[in-house]
């Protein structure tokens, strides 16, 4: 990977080295371009951020935690007792997509053809099939729908235990759907295994796809915080930095390109002038752009369910991880940390439904997960019988928040609030959920293995469920929509992800989506950065 150096200019600069920024510069840079890509964090090297499995430890312990995550947490939300829920987001090269859980799921067709029935041409399902397919490489190798040769590596787990493959069938017959083989195929919804981005016992983040080896024309700045984005006369000329040296400005001759993500590349918009002209004011900054930056958040909500399992193997004890990764180190691909902590799940429709998308995600894992909820900043501990885990995930979210400045000072961290379950449908649509999986849980194919459900309890009624909600629903760490994408006054970004009204500026990541995709957002956020190297190198 390449190291840091003192650039002072370049064609393109890139904010943030995360899902989107990684591809998008490595693509401009592979394309003989010179680009500096600016990035908060650190590096992405040590075997925590490397190797699939070190995740969850890494989660779990405040102080590891610390040492990669930007600390932010979400305003405390009427809907959801007040919590104050954590917005746990990636600082380091790769972003989120160096500390994920790795599932890959593009979306669904719908989509993505919504978008485009917003005006956003050039963002059909078909539109964005062949990024796709040109970013991927899929171990069962290329078809119409899949794709072999590119930068990140695609696997199936089929090292899963035998709980999990008991939940999908059990699922499917419960819950009358497909075992799909292949949900980022022909055909999203039913019952599968989990699809993961990583090879050989190491996650494949776009640091590991695309910057690792990185060309002399691409520059890589680590540890160095954006200010501001410089715009001159209408046009965007280059970037303010704050390293541990100073201040100093990076120009770039051709464009900014900002991929900062959906909490911070709408804070840096507002800091730069480029926002809600009101809002702006009242932090004495110059209005540059009076734009809706910041309005349209959303994001993914899911309430965990644990029963205790017979067959189950895992433990969740430190002396059970330390064995595995001492394992996993002599033999890669030899234990489970090798993969996700993920294993299987389901896309499908509840009865509130009202597109052809899925607004209903199930997700398993082998491990019991902690409870009510993980909004303490705690070292977590989680119950330590053999337990299969099952997320009802609401994928379709109808609430929406905003995120907001809360200082002009750019080390102060935004107001971020996306409403979660101000609109009761969404409610309505997570218990849907949390009935269904017990439901599949009480199936024979696999009743004979479940002990009992432990979380949040058989006590629980549907009634009850509806108010337990309240205090065990988290976000699963998949917000955009900040920087909406659109042909409207609603729009910050045309279809060409440039920021309207100004020259030599686009945003490139999860917070352009108009609505979010049924499923987790790491392969579209990917792909928004692989299609604006499209744009940009096409336009």
């Amino acid at each position: 990977m390449a190291k840091p150096v003192p650039v002072n200019e370049a064609e393109y600069v890139v904010v943030g080295a995360g899902s989107a920024g990684g591809a998008l510069a490595g693509r401009l840079a592979e394309a003989g371009h010179s680009v500096a890509l600016v990035e908060a964090g650190g590096s992405a090297k040590s075997i925590m951020f490397r190797k699939p499995g070190m995740i969850t430890v890494v989660h779990a312990e405040p102080k590891l935690k610390a040492k990669f995550d930007w600390g932010y947490y979400h305003a405390p939300q009427p809907h959801l007792n007040d919590r104050k829920i954590p917005a746990t987001r990636g600082r380091l090269l790769g972003g989120s997509s160096s500390v994920n859980g790795m599932i890959f799921v593009r979306g669904n067709r719908a989509n993505y053809d919504a978008w485009e029935a917003e005006g956003n041409k050039g963002w059909g399902y078909e539109d964005v099939l062949p990024v796709y397919q040109k970013m991927e490489n899929w171990e069962g190798g290329s078809d119409d729908y899949r794709g072999a040769g590119g930068p990140v590596q695609v696997i199936e787990n089929h090292d899963v235990q035998e709980a999990s493959r008991q939940f999908v069938t059990a699922g499917a017959s419960a819950l009358g759907l497909e075992v799909n083989p292949d949900y980022n195929g022909a055909s999203q919804e039913g019952m599968h295994t989990i699809q993961e981005n990583t090879s050989k016992g190491v996650r494949y983040s776009t640091a590991e796809a695309y910057l690792r080896k990185a060309p002399q024309n691409l520059s890589i700045l680590t540890g160095a915080t954006v200010a501001r984005v410089v715009i001159d006369h209408g046009r965007a000329t280059g970037v303010e930095v704050v390293e541990k040296s100073g201040r100093r400005t990076i120009r770039a001759t051709r464009e900014v390109i900002v991929c900062a993500g959906a909490y911070s590349s709408p804070q840096l918009l507002m800091l730069s002038g480029v926002g809600p002209a009101e809002h702006l004011r009242q932090h004495g900054i110059d209005v540059v752009a009076d734009l809706p930056v910041g309005d349209n958040f959303h994001d993914h909500m899911f309430v965990p369910m644990t029963f205790t399992m017979d067959n189950v193997k895992h433990k969740a004890a430190p002396s059970y991880f330390a064995r595995n990764l001492a394992r996993e180190l002599v033999r890669p691909t030899s234990t489970f940390m090798a993969h996700s902590v993920f294993e299987a799940g389901a896309f499908l429709h509840t009865s509130q439904s009202d597109s052809a998308a899925p607004d209903m995600q199930l997700l398993a894992l082998p491990w019991a997960y902690p409870a009510p909820n993980q909004d303490a900043p705690v070292r977590l501990k989680p119950d330590p019988r053999p337990s299969l885990t099952v997320f009802s995930t609401l994928v379709q979210p109808r609430s929406r928040g905003t995120v907001r400045l809360a200082s002009a000072d750019p080390t102060v961290a935004p107001i971020l609030d996306p409403g979660f379950l101000s609109d009761s449908r969404d409610l309505d649509v997570l218990v849907e959920g949390m009935e269904m999986i017990r439901e599949a849980m009480a199936h024979p194919t696999i009743a004979g293995s479940v002990r009992g459900e432990i979380e949040p309890g058989p006590a629980y009624s549907k009634e009850a469920l509806r108010t337990e909600v309240r205090n065990r629903a988290t976000t699963v760490y998949h917000p955009v929509g900040s920087v909406r994408m659109g042909v409207d006054e609603r729009a910050v970004v045309d279809p060409q992800l440039k920021v309207r009204g100004i020259e030599g500026l686009r945003v490139a990541d999860a917070s352009i989506m108009p609505t979010v995709i049924s499923g987790n957002t790491n392969a579209p956020s990917i792909m928004i950065g692989e299609k604006a190297a499209d744009l940009i190198l096409n336009g």
